[in-house]
């Protein structure tokens, strides 16, 4: 073992240079026990070297001699330091004699390798626009007008009557009181054929959508994905391996024929049929029949993103894909997030009866189960009408919001823009001629207070149109007309 060539007696006669901070919020034994790991660690202090008694360092440091006992202790314990009866305590000798690299580069470092799934995924960066409320943030619904008095009154009545069996590990598959109560509300509400044993609760939509890859999807699996649609979907599919076939969307929603040009016998098409992300359109009878046949012939999945069909505005909802079904050929997803509130991170997958025992294992595999505390308040939530009263509410609020935001984008762009995406759901698109760059007109509308996102980030392939997806669940109604304004002077800068 290479120890320090100087003199033992020397480096006995040496103290270490450990620094203390009486005024700093850590302990004085936690600020020496630090400062002789990361002397270690750094190559400063090595194996077999002595240290100073905890009488001299105490003397050293104008300090008591308890905290350094206690921080010494520590260190014997962990293995940094050895005592050697008779000459005192040194630095472990069976430390490696190395360098960490702070030192020169004559001890190079082995490649910091990360998975491929991992390196599949762009940079994290989260949105700018996702720490502000206000005018035009996607997905944000209006958090003012959810009863947080009932939510808070159920909560406390939970936490009054915690039985010790909601301590424990619950179910891979949700607790069983909300998935009774959200497959009653899925079969009236969305036209789901489901039973409260194919129903799993999960940690949000991203999460059924992960989940459900991982089930159904192996490395290089061909997928469709509807063009433009949803980032995430396409996050989770490059990590999986996935070759990732972009269909184009049109006023019908997934045109099926193209899809089927392009790769027939694709594994899987990720869709969102009442309200797709972000044109809006909501997909034909003819368009459901046609993906619905699709699937039985090759032997392949769809998966139905749900996000925000509840709030449609000149109709009743429109029912689900799946209801329409009769191979269980449907995974069906939704969330709470934005009929509720984002942070309350629960959401579902309705799953064919066959498959239920596979994403059971891979639920277990990755978080076990889902937090009793929110489903159980969820449940209550539900079950005491409370939910569907919030809808009803929300659905007035929301509607009033997208009639003023038509109007004032038709009175203020004129012709020069056009809206898709007005029937339903908390956003809509304003379309922009080919020679505009939504993504600096996004740039600069942050700058201004205006939380949007451009189109162009919605597409895979290389064929972008441009346009702006402008939510309104956030924005109230006196703020519109002066954010479409402000809007208008940057579009047309």
């Amino acid at each position: 073992m290479t120890t320090s060539t100087a003199p033992k007696s020397l480096l006995r006669g040496i103290p270490a240079l450990i620094a203390i901070d009486r005024k700093a919020p850590r302990p004085l034994y936690q600020q020496i026990y630090d400062a002789y790991r990361w002397k270690i660690a750094l190559g400063d202090l090595r194996g077999g070297e002595p240290v100073a008694s905890t009488r001299e360092l105490a003397r050293d440091l104008g300090i008591s001699r308890l905290p350094v006992l206690n921080a010494y202790t520590q260190l014997l314990a962990e293995g940094h330091f050895e005592s050697r009866a008779g000459s005192g305590t040194f630095i472990a000798s069976t430390i490696p004699a190395h360098s960490n690299g702070t030192h020169g580069d004559q001890h190079k470092s082995a490649p910091r390798l990360i998975s491929i799934r991992a390196q599949a995924l762009p940079r994290f960066e989260r949105p700018s626009w996702a720490e502000h409320l206000g005018a035009f943030q996607v997905g944000q619904p209006e958090l003012k007008n959810f009863p947080i008095h009932i939510w808070s009154r159920l909560a406390s009545r939970y936490s009054r009557e915690l039985k010790v069996g909601a301590l424990q590990y619950g179910h891979p598959m949700g607790l069983v009181e909300l998935r009774q109560t959200l497959a009653a509300y899925l079969r009236t509400s969305r036209g789901v054929h489901c039973e409260s044993e194919q129903i799993m609760i999960v940690s949000g939509s991203q999460q059924a959508l992960d989940i459900s890859t991982r089930v159904l999807l192996g490395a290089v699996a061909p997928v469709w994905v509807e063009e433009p649609g949803y980032w995430l979907v396409h996050h989770v599919l490059k990590a999986a391996g996935c070759r990732v076939i972009p269909v184009p969307v049109d006023s019908e929603g997934l045109k099926v024929d193209v899809g089927i040009k392009l790769q027939r016998n694709a594994r899987a098409a990720f869709v969102s049929p009442s309200h797709q992300y972000p044109l809006g359109v909501t997909m034909s009878a003819t368009r459901r029949f046609q993906l619905l046949e699709w699937a039985r012939t090759a032997g392949s999945w769809i998966i139905e993103d749900d996000y925000d069909s509840e709030y449609r505005y000149d109709s009743m909802p429109i029912s689900s894909l799946q209801g329409l079904d009769t191979n269980a050929r449907v995974i069906y997803t939704g969330t709470f997030s934005k009929v509720l509130f984002p942070s309350l991170r629960l959401g579902y997958i309705v799953i064919p009866s066959d498959l239920v025992d596979h994403f059971a294992a891979v639920r277990q595999s990755m978080d076990i189960c889902p937090s009793h505390a929110s489903q159980a308040v969820l449940a209550a939530f539900m079950r005491e009408g409370h939910f569907t009263r919030h809808i009803r509410n929300m659905r007035r609020i929301y509607a009033e919001r997208r009639r003023v935001l038509v109007e004032e984008i038709e009175r203020q762009f004129g012709s020069s823009c056009k809206i898709m995406g007005t029937e339903a759901g908390m956003h809509l698109t304003l379309m922009l001629g080919e020679e505009a760059h939504d993504r600096k007109i996004a740039e600069e509308a942050i700058q201004q207070k205006l939380w949007l996102s451009a189109l162009s980030l919605s597409y895979v392939g290389r064929s972008h149109r441009q346009g702006l997806v402008l939510g309104f669940g956030n924005a109230p109604v006196k703020q519109i007309p002066g954010a479409v304004a402000l809007l208008k002077r940057i579009v047309t800068a």
